[in-house]
């Protein structure tokens, strides 16, 4: 496996604790980020480096670069069409091109003249953007929030393949940490390495409401 882990216990007592942060493992050419498919899809995503087979590019697919919104999202790997889990190494570029053309799911009035305004933009884009509640390894709610992204059209068709750089299984390693959360050893939970993300783009940053 080739994400960087460090312990979750270090990690929290450093991050952010409120606020709007894409919390993320990235470099400069890079982001990963996380989904849940039930085998089928995953497995021939890991084996082939791209969806295909039964994965359906005529449906919006939501991306999430924050481990543990993931994992709260898909029971640590237990819930049922999401056993297996995947980190895709996306190109950065890509990752960003997705923000820059990203709609909110909800209005925002310091935005949009009207809620119309924002309805016409819903229609237009194939790019949704949403903020919710992260969460601890236990699945409690937390003040930070975490981003996902939803993608259609020509941009989940571009994000299938091309924008992928490589796609790793890591459902055996879910479950293996998974069981110190469910002994409550959090001292023991490893989990991928991240931090906030920063955007040189100060337009995005402030439309992503980031700082």
């Amino acid at each position: 496996m080739k994400l960087q882990l460090k312990k979750y216990t270090e990690q929290q007592s450093v991050w952010p604790q409120t606020g709007y942060h894409i919390m993320a493992q990235y470099d400069d050419e890079k982001i990963i980020v996380y989904q849940s498919y039930r085998p089928e899809i995953g497995n021939f995503a890991a084996k082939n480096q791209f969806f295909g087979g039964a994965f359906s590019l005529d449906r919006m697919t939501w991306i999430k670069p924050n481990f543990l919104w993931m994992m709260f999202r898909n029971g640590w790997a237990t819930k049922e069409g999401q056993e297996t889990v995947l980190a895709i190494h996306l190109k950065r570029a890509a990752f960003e091109n997705y923000l820059e053309n990203a709609v909110y799911s909800s209005y925002k009035s310091k935005l949009y003249d009207s809620y119309e305004s924002w309805q016409e933009d819903v229609k237009r884009s194939d790019v949704r953007l949403q903020w919710d509640p992260d969460h601890n390894p236990y699945g409690t709610k937390l003040e930070r929030r975490a981003i996902q992204i939803g993608l259609r059209n020509k941009f989940i068709t571009s994000y299938a393949k091309e924008d992928i750089i490589e796609i790793e299984d890591i459902t055996d390693f879910v479950t293996e940490q998974h069981k110190f959360v469910k002994s409550q050893e959090l001292e023991k939970l490893l989990i991928p390495e991240e931090k906030p993300l920063i955007f040189d783009n100060e337009e995005l940053n402030s439309y992503l409401m980031l700082r």
